[in-house]
């Protein structure tokens, strides 16, 4: 019996339950990996973004990122437009820094929409297939409580071994699910951890410029 031959007797086997399990696996892959794709993308966006400004970052030139930003859609190009867009108004470090955390905040909403519901589908897989145990443990205990007494151990066997089939596809289907949330709120937190690095370097060098003209 080749490996596909086994894969689909087992989920012949696993009863009612394997079906909605299946159903769990579909919908966490499909959204790890547009979830995957979106954050990748941005991810590399925000890496030729900082590769176009890494200077002007340092030295404090606003008008370089300005202009960059204009012809650009990298997420760390909104968070520094709201930083300098406040520059003419703000009495405080701090008032820039706000402007800055309040963008942030709105593209870590895009950042980690949908990721959330692939912790809750593995929670769900395996609820689901501790269910399908139970009532398949269920169903195997009344079929052998009126079955000929000949046959009731290898009824049971046998029914237990269909039981645990679902258990074993919930737990097949939540571990990986679990290691993708994982690893797409890594990735999150790294986009996230540098446009706020980005953020912090602006502000750096904007105390040290104005620094050096207050002491001017």
């Amino acid at each position: 019996m080749s490996f596909t031959d086994h894969i689909i007797a087992f989920l012949q086997n696993g009863g009612p339950f394997i079906y909605p399990i299946a159903l769990v696996l579909i919908v966490g892959l499909a959204i790890t990996i547009e979830r995957w794709i979106y954050l990748s993308s941005a991810h590399r966006t925000n890496q030729k973004a900082f590769s176009l400004i890494a200077n002007a970052l340092k030295t404090g030139d606003v008008e370089t990122i300005s202009k960059h930003a204009q012809t650009n859609k990298a997420p760390v190009f909104d968070v520094l437009k709201s930083g300098i867009a406040r520059l003419p108004q703000a009495s405080r470090r701090e008032d820039i820094e706000y402007a800055m955390e309040e963008t942030v905040m709105e593209y870590m909403l895009r950042l980690e929409k949908r990721t959330p519901f692939i912790a809750t589908l593995a929670n769900i897989a395996t609820l689901l297939g501790l269910l399908g145990t139970i009532m398949g443990l269920i169903a195997a205990f009344s079929a052998v409580a009126s079955a000929d007494p000949a046959e009731k151990a290898n009824l049971l066997s046998s029914s237990i071994s269909v039981a645990m089939n679902t258990t074993a596809f919930g737990l097949i289907t939540a571990i990986p699910l679990i290691l993708f949330h994982s690893s797409l709120q890594t990735k999150t937190a790294t986009i996230v951890d540098s446009i706020e690095m980005a953020g912090i370097k602006l502000l750096n060098s904007l105390s040290f410029t104005q620094q050096d003209q207050n002491r001017g």
